[in-house]
């Protein structure tokens, strides 16, 4: 169910998520129903279950462990630096402050960037895309699954990647444009990145329109909110 986080906190959320944070996932399959809470333990639950259900697979084959791990290098890249930044450029207040914040998060996409071109330069091999590399091997591999490397490359399907930063260069696409005149990379390689993951089925599936984020984000925007991710950001407390 939706919830504002924001407002009185229904018993339903906090039986699922004690902290009131979203997302929470109640487990209805035990003869007592359980519950998870935070979206990364949440999304490697599900990457779980899917291993003995669809058999679909958001991860590399367990027999490319080098590619798994390139994978989570970047996940953890999202969470240690781009999100938190992401919070920071929303929260300032001062230009000065809105600039320094606006060249961290400029960087935590410049970093994601390196570590997807790493990625692909290290997987895909000496072929690389200059010598047909890589639709070669996006081919091979049915659409670019269990390659590791997602909607970054042209043939790629959605990947575990993709789900973790999608929601934030969304964000940044509406919510810090809005606030703050924030504008995504330039450049035909990012922006071929972002048209597949924004124009994805499965990832439009889950976005609201822009005015909701527009007005969730407000509070933030203009430092009005208290709550436990604006108090670590102003305290300088990694996220909850």
């Amino acid at each position: 169910m939706a919830v504002d986080p924001y407002s009185d906190k229904p018993k339903e959320l906090l039986e699922v998520s004690p902290k009131g944070l979203v997302p929470g996932l109640k487990l209805n399959n035990f003869d007592s129903p359980r519950a998870l809470n935070e979206s990364t333990v949440i999304l490697e639950y599900l990457e779980d279950l899917a291993a003995t259900t669809t058999k679909r697979s958001l991860l590399p084959p367990i027999t490319n462990p080098y590619a798994r791990a390139l994978v989570r290098l970047q996940c953890d890249h999202v969470n240690r630096a781009l999100v938190p930044a992401f919070f920071r450029y929303l929260q300032a207040q001062t230009l000065d402050q809105q600039m320094e914040c606006e060249e961290e998060f400029y960087a935590a996409l410049e970093g994601l960037v390196a570590l997807f071109e790493r990625a692909e330069r290290e997987v895909l091999g000496g072929g690389g895309t200059g010598a047909g590399g890589e639709k070669k091997a996006v081919a091979q591999s049915g659409q670019g699954q269990g390659l590791g490397l997602g909607l970054w490359v042209e043939g790629g399907d959605l990947e575990y990647a993709d789900v973790m930063v999608g929601p934030w260069i969304f964000r940044a696409s509406n919510a810090l444009k809005h606030y703050r005149g924030f504008e995504l990379p330039k450049g035909a390689k990012f922006e071929a990145y972002t048209e597949r993951l924004f124009n994805h089925p499965a990832f439009k599936a889950t976005c609201s329109n822009e005015e909701l984020y527009i007005d969730f984000y407000e509070r933030y925007a203009f430092n009005r909110l208290k709550s436990q991710i604006s108090d670590a950001i102003k305290s300088g407390r990694g996220l909850p």
